[in-house]
């Protein structure tokens, strides 16, 4: 398997329908781009149909934290940049940034993700190759500066 390395971050270019009533992306198509980045990553690393099938398992969203720090337009192109912050046997916590094509941050997106047992629906260890594709890519990671986006709370800032 070949690691998600920034030479093949995740691309997409922003749709006309995808717009809003003030004219820029809105905030759902944020979330489905991400998801394309995760899917991205995820078949990176082998967890592909051909996985689905042959194991019988897959991977869930737990929980997911997005946040919009510039606005994007239709017609640009946005690149999404995966990173595993950490991981287990059952879990992965994944950070995607987006940037817009001049290198600004649009959005960021923080992921739980389970890989769960299709049948029993419950969670299950990941088979032992992912987790060492996993593995080789949180090594990749681990020196690369946290995003200041993680593990955050919505919350009004109270005096």
């Amino acid at each position: 398997m070949s690691n998600l390395s920034e030479s093949q971050d995740y691309t997409e270019i922003v749709r006309p329908e995808w717009a809003d009533c003030n004219n820029h992306m809105n905030v759902a198509f944020y979330v489905l781009i991400f998801d394309h980045g995760t899917d991205a990553l995820l078949e990176s690393i082998g967890m592909n149909l051909a996985h689905r099938e042959s194991t019988g398992s897959s991977v869930f969203v737990a929980e997911a934290h997005v946040t919009y720090d510039n606005e994007v337009m239709v017609g640009e192109t946005v690149r999404i940049q995966s990173q595993v912050i950490d991981y287990d046997e059952k879990r992965l916590h994944l950070m995607h940034q987006m940037f817009k094509a001049d290198g600004e941050l649009a959005a960021t997106n923080e992921l739980m993700i389970l890989h769960v047992n299709l049948n029993t629906r419950k969670a299950c260890a990941f088979p032992k190759n992912i987790l060492s594709e996993i593995s080789s890519i949180a090594l990749i990671d681990a020196p690369k500066p946290k995003p200041k986006q993680i593990g955050q709370t919505i919350a009004i800032p109270r005096r």
